[in-house]
């Protein structure tokens, strides 16, 4: 009731479209509606009616369907073509509708803060419009300007998304296994982070520092002195969208160069830093020829609103399963199912069978992701696994880049890049196993366990001594294993820190 009072009015919204569209038997399955009132349209073009109720309902909607986009371990495949194909394009909004918000944010007129203002708008999105202007030192720039009003709508609808998540789970087995409540909050964390533009300036300055050792790759510099939570301003890069190799020939770019620079950059950004470019899909990347800087053609990384990232152990997990797969290894392939399934129990043999299929499919030859996940994600969803939502987003980095690649150089092999970087992924394993942080932090532990042991050991002698019947005290031998385990576990790590200080200074 409460959700309903404060958001009457685009609940009416939401419910006309539900109207218009014939989508009410979606609600049915989800066990929001009894369907009396539902026109009969037919089941066979659901999924495109729903995607196109989402668009009509605007951006949050939208990006509730891109996300359900990358669930593949969840929904079927022609639900998938469906939200694949969402589109967030809204209408170009007049420069005298945003005026009043860039001047709040500047302190100034968009005329005095910059050398020169383009109120033609350059694009559009559903939460952003984007024009050109020069600055004072002559530096091409675009300047990103939140839509007014925009913040205040997409909360409502997270409002109202909660509730209905909530609604679902309560009504509906099937739908509590998708978790639509998390699924609801990673959008709301996903959306709350995109309409504050000062996260982009600072995801951007983050992989324009990870992505340094690559000179190939240019991240677009933020100007920080206009940028705020409703305005950003940063480079202007021109380039060639990576559509068609075709394209780039014409314009002095080899393609296999940027496949192959594509490649590193997602397995540098995924497995080695650890921070990535969430949405890495041709309208976000630019390629560009060779500069003064570098002899080999160059990629830019745009729109870096959604960043995803990586722990370390999810790193580790990731690139096990790979390996295991390219190393017809199924019992590797299915241990990492098994650990990455969040829907309960699944008898190993069923994994091992699921493994098995993958290996024999992919274990050889090249590897694309694009084939892999296509079967690998109905596999997961016909054996009833639901992968965690970071390991999804990293399926869907990789994979988009993948389709990318695949665009530019047909059977492209993801493998090849893999190898190349294998010596890279073994260094920084090893480097943040010898950091200076952990080196100390082992100190500590190793003279903690050292002082710990021979008072354990002590403790044991003398309780076996002032004992009766030593042999019925079956646990003293066990601390004495222990005390000795310490003792001798702490002389070594002792000797293989100072070692890898002594290697490392």
């Amino acid at each position: 009731m409460t959700v309903a009072a404060r958001d009457r009015a685009r609940m009416s919204e939401v419910s006309a479209v539900i109207a218009r569209f014939g989508i009410e038997s979606l609600f049915v399955r989800l066990g929001l509606s009894n369907g009396k009132n539902e026109e009969a349209r037919g089941e066979d073009n659901l999924p495109t009616r729903v995607r196109r109720a989402l668009e009509a309902l605007g951006p949050t909607y939208v990006k509730l369907g891109q996300i359900l986009a990358t669930r593949r371990d969840i929904l079927s495949s022609e639900w998938i073509a469906a939200f694949e194909k969402l589109q967030s394009d809204a209408p170009r909004l007049p420069f005298d509708m945003l005026r009043e918000s860039v001047e709040a944010a500047l302190g100034e007129l968009p005329e005095t803060a910059f050398a020169r203002f383009d109120p033609e708008p350059l694009a559009a999105a559903s939460i952003a419009q984007v024009h050109r202007a020069t600055l004072h030192d002559n530096s091409e720039v675009v300047v990103k300007i939140r839509r007014p009003g925009i913040r205040r709508a997409m909360e409502a609808d997270l409002r109202l998304l909660r509730h209905l998540a909530s609604l679902v789970e309560q009504r509906s087995a099937a739908a509590r296994r998708m978790m639509p409540s998390a699924m609801i909050e990673q959008l709301g964390r996903d959306i709350l982070d995109e309409l504050d533009f000062t996260n982009e300036g600072r995801n951007a300055d983050m992989l324009r520092a990870d992505l340094a050792p690559i000179p190939q790759v240019v991240v677009p510099r933020i100007h920080w002195q206009y940028t705020s939570e409703t305005l950003l301003v940063m480079d202007y890069v021109a380039g060639v969208p990576p559509r068609d190799p075709v394209g780039l020939t014409a314009a002095g770019i080899d393609p296999s160069t940027i496949a192959r620079l594509g490649a590193r950059l997602v397995l540098e950004m995924v497995l080695i830093n650890g921070r990535f470019h969430a949405d890495p899909h041709p309208g976000n990347l630019l390629c560009l020829p060779p500069s003064g800087d570098t002899d080999q053609a160059r990629l830019a990384l745009l729109d870096l609103g959604s960043v995803g990232f990586v722990s370390t152990r999810r790193q580790h997990e990731f690139l096990t399963f790979i390996l295991s797969l390219r190393g017809n290894d199924p019992s590797g392939v299915a241990d990492m199912l098994a650990s990455w399934s969040q829907s309960g129990d699944v008898p190993r043999e069923r994994l091992l069978v699921a493994a098995d299929r993958l290996v024999a499919r992919h274990g050889t030859g090249a590897l694309m992701l694009n084939a892999m996940v296509a079967d690998f994600f109905p596999l997961l969803c016909s054996e009833g696994l639901v992968l965690p939502p970071d390991l999804v987003l990293i399926f869907k980095a990789m994979v988009t880049m993948d389709g990318v690649l695949a665009g530019i150089m047909p059977g492209f092999d993801l493998s090849e890049a893999l190898e190349e970087l294998r010596g890279r992924l073994l260094a920084s394993r090893l480097s943040r196993l010898v950091a200076p942080d952990r080196i100390e932090a082992l100190l500590l532990e190793v003279s903690r366990l050292s002082a710990e042991a021979p008072a354990l050991m002590r403790a044991a002698t003398m309780r076996m001594e002032r004992s009766e019947e030593p042999r019925k005290d079956r646990a003293l031998p066990s601390a004495i294993r222990h005390a000795a385990a310490l003792l001798a576990g702490a002389v070594f790590l002792h000797a293989l820190a100072l070692l890898a200080t002594g290697f490392l200074s």
